[in-house]
């Protein structure tokens, strides 16, 4: 091959770039060299990690954070399946990530060559594409294509694998235009029926989850909830559009709004076992209440479950055409002030009455003093993190961010392990702000070792480690439904500290509540990835109802 050629990983770095996308997340492997030699020609960033599922989890990450699309590159066999948790997770948060991944040669392939397998076959399932580019001189259509795919409506991974010698070999130059998906208009009949409903209701909610902030309709879901004056309760990276303190905001007085609404209207997130599956009401006497699900794509509609209306399309045009067709359904914003009202009061009261656990002196400690620690230290654009069970269920409840697209967690899929990639990716997009993961002491264990990789890129990240020495989340059930546990204990006070010390970064071990605190502005101050191991009261389990609501 002559110098001056373009081989294909030179094509599908350039057209990757052209896609937006700045940073390759892998790990070394011979079958994507020439990838990687793409991304030294094209001056992409190489982040290269210990884990491939690292390496999937950071690019999921870059897409929910910056609404462009993630890239994975993984080695042929192990490398790929190593990745495919990280694609499942992409795939229920419909997160726009591209994985490309390293195949054996086409001239050995049936031989036996290291690592041959026939890969696409294993994400069919969880992608909205799974195939094998057709050739070097097909490459830049074909990545073109994963691209395009990952973020129409509705939006999530696309893997696509390339034979090891069709990599190396020469391909054309391709001039990519990247056009984005035209949005789609919803059907007015339908936002006309919705409207009805909401101008019949005396006790709506209205649900904001992670699409609204993916689809970039922020602003225009805060306006339709301001305007109508309708309670909101977010969900994923919906928390954040409307910020901590607003009136509006009733995630605390959750129970009761679910409970006893005759209409919850929600957008932009699935009806599944953290929305009580899409039954609401029956509280107290109250009836069921009437459902509206609205999404970005008909496919994501609810079919489980009987619903009063729907409606599929790009979500800030579907607010909009909602405002307007609540205006000409004489829709009445006065009419929920007592239902707010209400609400609002049990919100405040609730968080009256977490006052006083929040500033706990129990010894051990309990979990709700950290984050009653950490409240009075997160700034207004913190990334907050969280990969864990029992320990960052609390998170959910006591970290309310004052900014959308400021929160993540492992979604619908619950996948432990995410938090070290969601991290580097977390640092990355937001490289002037704060960025805090929050990890039970279980899903420490899967990902801890890529400390590893903040420190040799210099990514600074306060980690927060509720340290209760067991599977909380399994071992209080198990002992309730048998009257014993097994396979739920771990080291109590295990020294995750010390491992990332070890790493190269710091940390300590906190056991008394008076040093929390101190340790996290430490942490904070520190300018390196730190861990406060953090030993809470293994007595104490984050309470839940079966319901899911």
């Amino acid at each position: 091959m002559e110098s001056a050629a373009k081989h294909a990983g030179d094509i599908a770095v350039a057209v990757s770039q052209a896609y937006g996308v700045e940073t390759m997340f892998t790990l070394s492997g011979g079958h994507v060299f020439p990838l990687y030699d793409g991304a030294v020609h094209e001056n992409m960033r190489i982040l290269d990690v210990r884990h491939e599922q690292s390496a999937v989890f950071a690019a999921e990450a870059t897409a929910r954070l910056t609404r462009k699309p993630g890239l994975a590159v993984l080695t042929a066999g192990p490398g790929i399946t190593n990745g495919v948790s990280g694609v499942a997770t992409a795939h229920y948060n419909g997160s726009p990530v591209v994985v490309m991944g390293g195949r054996a040669p086409q001239s050995r392939w049936g031989s036996g060559a290291l690592q041959e397998m026939d890969h696409p076959p294993l994400f069919e399932s969880i992608t909205k594409l799974a195939f094998t580019g057709s050739g070097a001189d097909t490459i830049g259509q074909d990545v073109e294509m994963a691209y395009r795919t990952a973020l129409a409506p509705h939006r999530g991974p696309v893997f696509i694998d390339f034979y090891m010698d069709h990599l190396f070999a020469p391909s054309p130059e391709r001039t990519t235009e990247t056009l984005a998906p035209s949005p789609l208009e919803p059907d007015t009949d339908s936002l006309a029926d919705i409207a009805k409903l909401i101008a019949a209701a005396e006790r709506p909610v209205l649900v904001l989850g992670s699409d609204v902030w993916m689809d970039r309709a922020e602003e225009a879901a805060r306006d339709f909830a301001e305007e109508y004056r309708l309670p909101v309760i977010p969900n994923g990276q919906g928390r954040g559009i409307l910020p901590s303190g607003h009136d509006l905001l009733v995630t605390r007085a959750r129970g009761l709004a679910f409970g006893q609404a005759d209409l919850v209207i929600v957008v932009g997130t699935p009806l599944d076992f953290r929305l009580g599956y899409g039954w609401f009401g029956g509280k107290d006497g109250a009836p069921l209440a009437k459902v509206v699900h609205i999404a970005d794509a008909a496919s994501q509609l609810a079919t489980h479950v009987g619903l009063a209306g729907s409606a599929a399309g790009d979500l800030s045009l579907t607010f909009w055409g909602l405002a307007a067709a609540c205006a000409t359904a004489g829709v009445d914003p006065k009419a929920y002030a007592p239902w707010v009202s209400t609400l609002a009061e049990t919100a405040s009261a609730a968080i009256a009455g977490d006052a006083e656990l929040l500033a706990s002196d129990a010894d051990p400690i309990h979990p709700m003093r950290v984050y009653g620690e950490l409240g009075r230290i997160l700034a207004d654009d913190a990334v907050v993190i969280g990969d864990g069970g029992d320990f960052v269920s609390y998170a959910g409840k006591y970290v309310e961010p004052r900014n959308p697209g400021n929160w993540l967690d492992p979604g619908p899929y619950g996948c432990l392990g995410t938090g070290l990639g969601y991290s580097i990716a977390a640092r990355l997009a937001r490289p002037s702000s704060q960025v805090v993961l929050l990890l039970g002491d279980g899903a420490a264990g899967f990902s801890l070792m890529d400390v590893d990789t903040l420190v040799r890129h210099r990514l600074p990240v306060v980690m927060i480690c509720g340290n209760n020495g067991m599977w909380g989340l399994e071992k209080h059930p198990m002992q309730l439904l048998y009257g014993y546990d097994v396979a739920a204990d771990l080291q109590p006070q295990c020294r995750y500290d010390q491992v990332v010390t070890a790493l190269g970064g710091g940390g300590e071990l906190v056991t008394s509540p008076s040093e929390i605190g101190p340790a996290l502005r430490r942490a904070f101050d520190s300018g390196v990835p730190y861990l406060v191991n953090i030993a809470t009261d293994p007595a104490v389990a984050y309470p839940r109802n079966t319901t899911g609501i």
